[in-house]
């Protein structure tokens, strides 16, 4: 349903049902009160902003009488609050902005919770790179299990393992259900097939030989394609710290493909990304 709609007698069954799932607030108004087109003003500006909280029906009483004296509304502006059917809250009267949103808020949704709702949507479409999007702001609001849980499984999906793992080690006791026992085995699983029998020689090869830098750099690659980037970084910053152009160069160019890989928004590129700037400046 849209976030504004004007109400009349052919809508008004729908905009009852569209109420039994989601807030639906009236906002009672008339072109011959300043004060309710005012208010009609400021509703819609805050609908249109927090489009998927609420539904804002708009009633201009100077055409829609029945549906004013249903609701016995008396004053102009008059605002209710419609759940399942029934005003469950309201006032009577023009309120600035700050005042309606804390009135709503007792019966709205989290803005987290709708960006939940909607990830979980798009992961069930096996759409992760959006839905990463949300959790992430979702999960910055409150980062509570409830979204951690959803979060660390589009990691998974985009083979992020090392923040997927960050996010269940987060995950307490009480609130490791069926759906984190899943996402445990689905990381275990992951990272088994991560350590190939070519990672385990590369590193035996690296431990044995530390200061071979060819070996290391083949070691890292080997890491960055199996997905564990967070080792990779570690392991190649270590000679990058004591010189930055060791191997001609080329240890530093492939920690910037590495980065550039990872994207700007990946929080461990950016960790590491600042740790290479402390170098070069």
């Amino acid at each position: 349903m849209e976030a504004v709609l004007e109400l009349t007698k052919d809508n008004i069954q729908d905009v009852v049902d569209a109420s039994m799932k989601q807030i639906v607030v009236l906002a009672f108004w008339s072109q011959q009160s300043p004060e309710s087109v005012a208010l009609s003003q400021t509703l819609t500006g805050m609908a249109q902003k927090q489009f998927g909280r609420f539904v804002l029906a708009k009633v201009d009483c100077d055409k829609e009488i029945e549906i004013a004296n249903y609701f016995q509304i008396q004053n102009m502006p008059t605002t209710l609050v419609l759940s399942e059917g029934k005003p469950i809250d309201g006032f009577a009267g023009l309120q600035e902005e700050e005042q309606i949103a804390a009135m709503l808020d007792k019966h709205l949704p989290a803005q987290w919770q709708l960006q939940l709702n909607e990830a979980k949507n798009l992961l069930a479409l096996q759409d992760a790179e959006p839905a990463l999007v949300l959790l992430k702001q979702a999960y910055t609001e409150s980062p509570n299990a409830e979204i951690a849980l959803v979060y660390a499984d589009a990691c998974l999906m985009l083979d992020d393992f090392e923040f997927a793992a960050e996010l269940l080690a987060t995950v307490g006791l009480a609130d490791q259900d069926s759906y984190y026992q899943s996402l445990k085995a689905k990381l275990a699983l992951a990272l088994d097939a991560a350590d190939s029998p070519e990672i385990r020689q590369l590193q035996q090869l690296v431990d044995n030989e530390p200061d071979n830098i060819t070996q290391l750099l083949l070691l890292v690659k080997a890491l960055h394609q199996a997905k564990r980037n967070e080792e990779a970084l570690a392991i190649l910053f270590s000679p990058l710290s004591k010189d930055i152009g060791v191997a001609n160069g080329d240890a530093k160019q492939l920690f910037l493909e590495i980065l550039t890989a990872l994207g700007q928004g990946n929080t461990l590129a950016n960790q590491y990304r600042r740790k290479l700037y402390s170098l070069l400046y």
